[in-house]
């Protein structure tokens, strides 16, 4: 499922992605080395590449990368953020038109971003630009709700005052959703811990980064600050609280897919 708006949702919230957002733990490169034969003189694309998260995880590993980005706000916020970075190349694109030469790159990377993707038409645009043998790589940080009395308020605190967490979290992709787009082909899964730790400020922070929060103005936005507020005083230890994550990972290699170049 994907939403008519999803390529301008996050337009208005650049400055709390860049700032509050999850990165992505460094052991994800190691295990793309291992698994996804991911050698030094390798070149990705991130697609959906926002702010830059992802990319800069493999920047700072000397890899060279096409940040493909269709929102503008959030492109321009990601070239600020990388553009120190020589071997980096922000591209105006999407995952279904990245504009990226056929057999271009190694490695194509969705991080937070695959659940916005038009699933037919990535998926052919993916095996156009991935050379042969490429990979797809789909990651994201998935909060680990259950785990803790805070976590379990916060989902609470979403599933109140959100305007549609609920149906931008029934897309977030798992297994059955990544084996109909590998379409028979062979993919793996892996999990990695990730977490951050925030006062008030990074919170709150946080909870308006997401598309899903209303922002000043609207009717929930009052209520849902004073919840917020009332949250973190009562799990707070010693000024801060702790999100937790699983880095969820799917793999795989779309070479023989049908549809293919």
């Amino acid at each position: 499922m994907t939403f008519v708006d999803s390529k301008q949702r996050f337009s208005n919230r650049v400055a709390d992605y860049i700032r509050y957002r999850p990165a992505y733990p460094s052991a994800l490169v190691d295990l793309l080395r291992k698994e996804c034969a991911l050698l030094p003189d390798r070149v990705i694309a991130d697609v959906g590449s926002g702010t830059g998260l992802l990319s800069k995880l493999f920047l700072e590993h000397g890899y060279s990368v096409y940040g493909v980005e269709p929102n503008d706000e959030m492109r321009a916020g990601g070239e600020e953020v990388l553009r120190s970075y020589r071997n980096f190349t922000s591209v105006n694109g999407s995952a279904e038109a990245t504009t990226l030469d056929d057999s271009s790159v190694d490695l194509v990377t969705a991080g937070q971003a695959f659940h916005w993707f038009d699933p037919h038409a990535a998926r052919h645009e993916f095996q156009r630009i991935l050379k042969p043998c490429g990979f797809l790589v789909v990651v994201w940080n998935d909060r680990r709700i259950s785990e803790s009395h805070f976590s379990r308020e916060y989902e609470d605190l979403l599933l109140r005052y959100g305007t549609d967490y609920t149906r931008v979290k029934e897309t977030y992709p798992g297994a059955a959703v990544m084996q109909r787009f590998f379409a028979g082909n062979r993919f793996h899964s892996r999990e990695l811990a990730n977490f951050q730790e925030f006062d008030f400020a990074g919170l709150s922070g946080r909870l308006r980064s997401s598309s899903y929060a209303p922002q000043e103005g609207h009717a929930n936005y009052r209520p849902m600050m004073a919840e917020l507020e009332r949250l973190f005083g009562a799990n707070q230890v010693n000024g801060r609280v702790r999100m937790n994550y699983t880095t969820q990972i799917y793999f795989g290699n779309l070479e023989t897919l049908g549809n293919s170049r």
